[in-house]
């Protein structure tokens, strides 16, 4: 009489962890100059601390704003917050 055992290394599958959405110069919101409170800026400047734009994109600023054009969805966002908003007077 014999027995079956499962055999070792099957019904195993692959454990993908999601990657963090962390900019490293590559994609679309790299052609972007983007708004950004300035004080989060002088401080990523000091420490190296990512900054959040009003789009949403979270990197850690590197290159000159003014050689690409503005992120049209921060600049609608800008625009949105009117005189007053507290993001207004924010730098790309």
């Amino acid at each position: 009489m014999s027995t079956l055992e499962p055999e070792r290394g099957t019904g195993t599958g692959t454990l993908v962890e999601p990657t963090p959405q962390v900019s490293h110069g590559d994609g679309d919101h790299e052609r972007f100059a983007h708004y950004v409170q300035k004080d989060k800026i002088m401080a990523s400047a000091l420490d190296g601390t990512p900054v959040v734009a009003l789009c949403g994109k979270v990197w850690v600023p590197g290159r000159d704003p003014k050689k690409y054009p503005v992120c049209p969805m921060c600049k609608e966002i800008y625009d949105s917050m009117g005189s007053g908003g507290e993001g207004k007077g924010g730098d790309k």
